[in-house]
Formats: C-alpha cells, structure tokens, sequence
C-alpha cells in the first residue's frame, strides 16, 4: 500500500499522505515519508527559496500510533517510537520553510507530525486537533509536551489539549494563534497552503541557514529527543491497546 506521494510545482514540493488506515504513524509510513523528505535533500536546486506542504487524503490528517500494528509487542512500540523521533528531528532539521494543511483530523502522535511544522493551516468544515491520550489512559512523552509547550503559548489552552484532552476546531485553534489560517472547505485549505507557500518562496531564504535557525528555536524539543522513554512506552501502549 502506498502511504504518501510527493509532487513539485516550482519551488514547491508537496507531500500528501495516502492510503485507507487513518494515515496511522506506523514504521512503514514513517520511512515511506523520511524516504520523501531525503528525495527533496537530494535536490541540489531546492535547498534555498522552497517550501514543504505536507497534507493528507481523506477524513484524517492522521490518527495517531498504529496501536493495531503494535499490539503489546515490546519490541514494536519501540521501534515506532523512535522512528517518529528520528522524523521529528527530521523535519525541525528540514532546509526550507514548512506547511502542514490539515483538512481532516489530527489526533496524538498525528498532531505532533503536524505541529513539527512551522506553519499550518486547517479546515473549518471538518477536523479538530486532539491530543487523545488521557481519554485513552496513556502517558505523554516529555518530547511529546516539549513540542506542545512551543506550538501553544497559552498556558490555560496547553492545559485543556494535556489535560482535559480538549478536540479544538480550527476557529478554536486560530483564536488560540495554533494555526495560522482556517479555511471553510477541504479544497480551500489546500488552495490556502499553496498561497501560503508561494509567499514563503517569494523571501528566497537560504535553506541551511534557515534550519539552522529552526534548530535553536526548537532546541529543547532536539533535546528532549535523546531522552529514551520507550519503558514507559511499552507499558502504556500495551494498556492501551488493551482496551481496544
């Protein structure tokens, strides 16, 4: 099953999520996307002046872990684990601007892929960001909480998505300064990110030093990274998946 697909237009170059599984952050999908990610590297002419737009097909920008791959092997939810850390770092490291256009929803781990993003835009129609896992009885990683601490500046907003695992619309999430726009239609949104796109092309940055940048913005979610907590990973995957 194919679980993405990459096109360029221009300086653009979009990476759409593919395939009938909830777009569900598996070992496959992570490296279907890292195997995209180093196609654009390997592209001498795009590392200064392009833009990533990452967007997905369907009802989901992504749903979260593959619990159902998992199960309560050990071994597996290690290895899904650190395969999302290393497209974490990935894309905080990615030589040009970032765009996620979200027009479906974005649960969990499938949120954080989408906040590893300078930039999204959403749907109003369809689509809530919801970090689900106290509802389902899981712990967040700290890199998890690192990465929600620099996309939600308010504080009180922070701890509705934590703790109360608050769904937030896309008018919630852009009076909340989440997102950057919302959209009234699926159509709308992807026509916005091109929009989006074609602006941040137009500034010319140069890629390496744009990243470079990134990187000490988002310095303590790089730091977090190294820190394994796949233990606790283990144990609350599996109780998780248990209730399934």
């Amino acid at each position: 099953m194919e679980m993405c697909n990459l096109e360029k237009r221009g300086k653009l170059f979009i990476l759409t999520l593919t395939g009938e599984d909830e777009h569900r952050i598996n070992p496959a999908r992570i490296d279907a996307i890292r195997s995209a990610l180093n196609q654009i590297r390997s592209d001498s002419t795009s590392l200064s002046g392009s833009v990533l737009i990452t967007t997905a097909h369907g009802k989901f920008f992504s749903n979260g872990y593959d619990l159902s791959w998992a199960g309560s092997s050990p071994d597996k939810i290690r290895l899904m684990s650190s395969k999302l850390r290393e497209l974490v770092a990935d894309l905080i490291s990615f030589p040009m601007p970032t765009v996620a256009a979200i027009t479906g929803h974005a649960c969990a781990a499938g949120l954080i892929l989408a906040f590893c993003h300078d930039y999204i835009v959403m749907r109003k129609d369809r689509g809530f960001l919801y970090m689900s896992e106290t509802d389902i009885g899981l712990k967040i990683p700290a890199w998890f909480i690192a990465v929600i601490s620099c996309k939600i500046g308010d504080a009180k907003v922070r701890r509705d998505v934590v703790l109360k695992a608050k769904k937030l619309t896309a008018e919630q999430a852009l009076e909340s300064g989440i997102i950057d726009a919302a959209f009234d239609t699926a159509a709308e949104t992807a026509e916005g990110a091109l929009e989006l796109g074609e602006k941040l092309v137009k500034n010319g940055w140069n890629g390496q030093v744009y990243c470079e940048n990134r990187k000490q913005l988002y310095r303590e979610i790089l730091d977090k990274l190294g820190v394994d907590e796949t233990t606790d990973d283990v144990n609350n995957v599996a109780i998780a998946t248990s209730k399934m």
